[in-house]
């Protein structure tokens, strides 16, 4: 007897078996697009990363463009430049002169001639102290130093008359020599009465607080009205001058010998001062000045840059990244930063030889040269060409193919 399958039960059937080749065949695509592939997208075997971290251009990583076995790889050529060696500290800005101005002379502040904030001049007036007790003092003295004239007056007209008695016999030696001694007296009392008057004149003079510098005053210290005393310590402002202004730093000693080269030669080196994100050029200025001992606690030494700080920049007691140029390497050979890659060896490079292949070379690293370029001391040379990009696939030996024909990299001269 033929028993019938249920019609609906065979399109169920059906569409499983349907479902299951169409998954077998997306899941041979995606092999054969992935296989052979490290986890993670990384080809098994090749170098990793460079110290600029770009992948080549392409694709993403794992999947570097192949021509014909070769791998796609973008260059650049070793120049020559003239790169300045640099140190570094972190400094702190002085300036270069700070004065507390006080009174040199006690009485009542009457009046303040200064905004606080303000830039001021030498000699010019600040405040002033009442004078009037020293004006009226200055009277005094004046009033006694006319007195003591007049009697200087009388008595050297007496002493002459004495004289010429005395000559004529008429008048005793005793007589004329006390004569002589009182016009000494009132001579003395004259200069006395003359220095007290310039002194008075002084106190007067005194009263009229002047700046004894150039520079921009701070916050006032005191009010107007206030009774000022000459053993006040706070002062009434603080005029600190800017400009110049300098800044102090500290070196290791093993950098003296190529300092004192230069500074105990009356030169000069440059030195630029950075914000303390060590991003911005604040100001540029020279080191001229050196300390004359060591610190034993620390193992440095001191030293002083000057910055002309025209636009004031700089601030007393601000804290800034100093860069000094202790030197320059003349002629040396630079690379582009990218071709630069580090590994637990040490630092190397690929350099790419005639044929397209690739020969992986340590290298001894110098200074940076500025954004984009490295200075090396030891192996490479001016004209080799370098992997800047592409680099996580290669190995010593392998192929590659140029993406680009990068041209020099910029000499000293364009820098």
């Amino acid at each position: 007897m033929k028993t019938n399958v249920p019609r609906s039960a065979f399109s169920r059937w059906l569409k499983w078996l349907l479902l299951l080749v169409v998954l077998l065949i997306v899941a041979g695509v995606i092999w054969r697009v992935v296989g052979g592939h490290a986890p993670g997208g990384m080809p098994s075997g090749g170098e990793r990363g460079g110290r600029s971290g770009h992948r080549p251009a392409g694709g993403p990583p794992g999947m570097a463009m192949m021509m014909g076995g070769a791998t796609l790889v973008h260059s650049g050529v070793a120049s020559t430049a003239d790169v300045p060696v640099y140190l570094n500290a972190l400094g702190t800005v002085i300036p270069n002169a700070s004065v507390t101005v006080t009174s040199r002379v006690a009485g009542q502040l009457e009046k303040v001639y200064f905004t606080e904030g303000q830039k001021v001049a030498a000699g010019q007036l600040l405040a002033q102290i009442d004078p009037r007790s020293y004006q009226a003092t200055l009277a005094q003295y004046q009033g006694d130093l006319a007195q003591n004239q007049a009697l200087l007056k009388s008595a050297e007209l007496t002493l002459t008359r004495y004289k010429k008695l005395y000559a004529q016999d008429s008048l005793a030696r005793q007589d004329l020599d006390t004569q002589t001694a009182t016009v000494g007296q009132y001579r003395g009392a004259v200069a006395a009465d003359e220095a007290q008057i310039a002194s008075a004149k002084l106190d007067i003079e005194y009263s009229r607080i002047t700046s004894p510098v150039s520079g921009r005053v701070g916050l006032r210290l005191v009010d107007p009205g206030n009774m000022i005393q000459t053993t006040d310590t706070t002062g009434i402002v603080v005029v600190t001058q800017m400009q110049p202004a300098a800044v102090t730093f500290s070196v290791p000693q093993s950098n003296i010998p190529q300092l004192t080269k230069a500074l105990h030669n009356n030169q000069s080196l440059p030195a630029t001062a950075f914000d303390q994100d060590n991003t911005t050029v604040l100001a540029q200025g020279d080191v001229r000045y050196i300390g004359n001992q060591i610190d034993t606690s620390t193992g440095t030494i001191e030293l002083k840059a000057s910055f002309p700080n025209e636009d004031e920049s700089l601030f007393a007691n601000q804290f800034v990244n100093l860069r000094l140029q202790t030197d320059t390497l003349k002629n040396a050979t630079v690379i582009p930063a990218q071709a630069l890659q580090l590994s637990s060896d040490g630092s190397f490079v690929f350099i790419i030889n005639k044929d397209n292949t690739v020969t992986r070379k340590a290298v001894t690293t110098g200074p940076a040269f500025g954004e984009d370029q490295q200075a090396i001391l030891k192996g490479v040379e001016p004209g080799d060409r370098l992997v800047t990009e592409g680099i996580d696939r290669l190995t010593d030996g392998s192929k590659v193919t140029l993406a680009d024909e990068s041209k020099p990299t910029a000499t000293a001269e364009a820098k």
